[in-house]
């Protein structure tokens, strides 16, 4: 699966160029996800179950399709200069609403572990320029989630 993901994004396969875009696309949807998750130094176990979840839910995909997308999705984020590239693809492709309910999960990533570092608030704050969203937006988003995350444990 790793390797169709790579023929697809490196445009081996022209006869299937629509499926490459849709990849590529959710390759971009990914490396957010991963930058955000990562962004305080610490991958938690369930801020990848959150990248998982969404991953399968927004694009259909099993667990498997899922595992390999993340991997390839690690390899693109170490590769790129920055984020814009990524970003482009989703600007591109994905309504405004789409990119909030990105923007709902990024902010369950920040808040998994219970604490908002530095570093994914400056995050958040560029990301959600790049997404072409208000700071409105930005801001309702996070309200929404942390009112969420106060009704579950208690």
């Amino acid at each position: 699966m790793l390797n169709r993901f790579l023929k697809l994004i490196s445009g081996e396969e022209p006869s299937r160029k629509a499926s490459g875009s849709q990849e590529r696309i959710q390759v971009a949807t990914c490396v957010l996800l991963l930058e955000l998750a990562q962004a305080d130094s610490q991958f938690q176990p369930l801020e990848e179950t959150l990248i998982k979840n969404l991953l399968q839910k927004k694009f259909s995909l099993s667990q498997e399709a899922t595992d390999d997308l993340i991997a390839l999705s690690q390899e693109r984020l170490k590769e790129s200069l920055d984020l814009f590239q990524h970003v482009r693809l989703i600007n591109e492709h994905f309504s405004r609403e789409e990119k909030l309910e990105i923007v709902d999960v990024l902010w369950r990533i920040v808040y998994a572990d219970g604490v908002l570092d530095r570093y994914e608030d400056a995050l958040m704050r560029q990301l959600t320029t790049l997404l072409r969203l208000s700071p409105k937006d930005m801001i309702a988003s996070k309200i929404k989630i942390l009112e969420e995350s106060r009704n579950e444990k208690g």
